[in-house]
């Protein structure tokens, strides 16, 4: 019997690459933004920026992605923003931390809680870091810890957010720690981590409560010195191999950093699987793993479902901390 021929088949399969290629060409965003809830320079900005980069190298966008920032209340103004004025933009994502989630399980971000926003994608993870001045007269977190309790008041420590925020709450537990109540702490409250390096450097605080990967480009410029990152073991990168975690000086506090992305409540599910779709393309490539490794982050990839899921657990747990804290009722 003859054998029917496969050109049908071919041709077939190609005119539905063909339109499936034309589909994805249709969906992708005419004016991609990624918008950054805090002044240039911190990790919100450091967020888009590396999907801003990866999207154009790997041409994944034939359009130019911008980055806008829109500071006010680490990230509730853009969430309260994107939510009520902007829901359904398909070429919009939002920088997210954990620092967004913290706040998100205090309530800080208004009457929107964790579930009025699609998560997207989380695409690396950094840790919380203590730095000083390069010529700081406090070498160890011991020292710090002696200065604290000796007077409280006379050191003035910077970080992103008010009462309640990641930077402080990080800050919070070392303190707690070092016996010293988190209440007699001299803080004064940052939109970011530009804000917060500007100022240390400024000589206007003695401390910052910031990240790692906020820091390290000051640290290589000899500017800036960590006392302790927040990792449960130290991290094995050759400019971060020498700086000391908090757990070898004694203080058993570790706190990671997730960064990724969200987009408006009414985004279409057109517009949202194509984003999701390219960023899971991202996170399997070796590029991304670069361009990752250069702003400083590890390797934490998670889309959709997954990062849903993860959200409301940690909110949960976030929410019991602030609890323990005194924070919230």
């Amino acid at each position: 019997m003859r054998r029917p021929s496969s050109l049908p088949l071919r041709a077939a399969l190609a005119a539905s690459a063909s339109l499936l290629f034309c589909s994805s060409l249709l969906a992708e965003p005419k004016r991609p933004e990624c918008i950054a809830p805090a002044s240039p320079g911190g990790g919100f900005d450091l967020t888009c920026k590396l999907a801003q980069s990866a999207l154009l190298d790997s041409k994944m966008l034939q359009n130019p992605m911008r980055v806008t920032y829109m500071p006010g209340g680490v990230g509730a103004v853009a969430y309260n923003a994107v939510v009520a004025q902007r829901p359904a933009e398909g070429g919009t994502i939002v920088a997210f931390s954990s620092g967004s989630l913290l706040n998100l399980a205090q309530g800080k971000f208004g009457r929107f809680d964790e579930k009025a926003v699609k998560w997207l994608a989380a695409v690396g993870a950094s840790y919380g870091a203590i730095a000083v001045r390069a010529d700081s007269p406090y070498k160890t977190l011991d020292d710090l810890a002696a200065a604290l309790k000796k007077e409280p008041g006379k050191v003035v420590i910077g970080a992103g957010g008010t009462l309640g925020s990641q930077d402080w709450m990080q800050t919070a537990m070392i303190v707690k720690s070092m016996g010293v109540n988190p209440k007699d702490l001299r803080y004064v409250a940052m939109e970011g981590g530009g804000e917060i390096a500007t100022a240390l450097l400024g000589g206007h605080i003695q401390v910052a409560s910031t990240d790692i990967s906020d820091s390290m480009p000051h640290v290589l410029s000899g500017n800036m010195r960590i006392l302790a990152v927040l990792a449960d073991k130290r991290i094995d990168e050759p400019d971060m191999a020498k700086i000391p975690t908090a757990k070898e000086q004694g203080y058993d506090i570790s706190w990671p950093v997730v960064r990724g992305y969200y987009m408006g409540p009414k985004v279409s599910e057109e517009d949202y699987q194509w984003w999701k779709t390219h960023f899971e393309k991202l996170l399997a490539s070796e590029d991304f793993a670069k361009l990752r490794d250069q702003r400083e982050l590890f390797p934490f990839a998670l889309t959709g479902p997954e990062l849903e899921a993860y959200v409301q657990k940690e909110v949960v747990r976030y929410r019991a901390m602030a609890k323990d804290f005194g924070l919230i009722q």
